[in-house]
């Protein structure tokens, strides 16, 4: 045994099975056992982490992006765990301001991001060093009045 496993490490380096796994399976063939797929297992499976639930969650998140977990868990009859699993790895949500919201930009989000900068830069190429001011800490910051996002975006008819 000692010499397949000596062999195991020379052919596949540091990607070899370890030791203890190499052991269990030498185990498990001496048991006539040749499946490699795990047997089944006793207890009850997990059925809150499916479709129909992540999208249940996902409406009730877009309906009031200011729900709690518990609230959702309480509204559904999940476990507050798999409701925060669904949120969290499933539909990659994020709390921001006590509101949910997506980690990634959504497209349209990004394409307003670009035509909020490209405004930005061309004022600043057209009015030079006025529209950009020296922040606290030494950083250029630009002017307040183009500091809140959404105010802009009113301004320009984005919203």
């Amino acid at each position: 045994m000692f010499r397949s496993l000596q062999r195991n490490v020379e052919n596949y380096g540091e990607h070899a099975m370890s030791m203890t796994q190499v052991y269990q399976w030498c185990s498990w063939f001496k048991d006539d056992r040749t499946k490699l797929q795990d047997e089944p297992r006793s207890g009850r499976p997990n059925t809150a982490n499916n479709d129909w639930n992540t999208a249940r969650v996902d409406e009730l998140i877009k309906v009031n992006r200011r729900v709690k977990l518990k609230e959702i868990s309480l509204e559904l009859d999940i476990p507050k765990t798999n409701v925060y699993k669904i949120v969290h790895d499933k539909l990659g949500y994020r709390k921001v301001s006590a509101r949910w919201v997506p980690k990634m930009l959504s497209d349209e989000h990004k394409r307003q991001r670009v035509r909020i900068s490209q405004i930005l830069l061309h004022r600043c190429q057209q009015e030079g060093d006025e529209t950009v001011d020296m922040g606290p800490g030494g950083d250029y910051r630009a002017r307040t009045s183009f500091l809140n996002t959404s105010s802009l975006e009113m301004k320009l008819g984005f919203t």
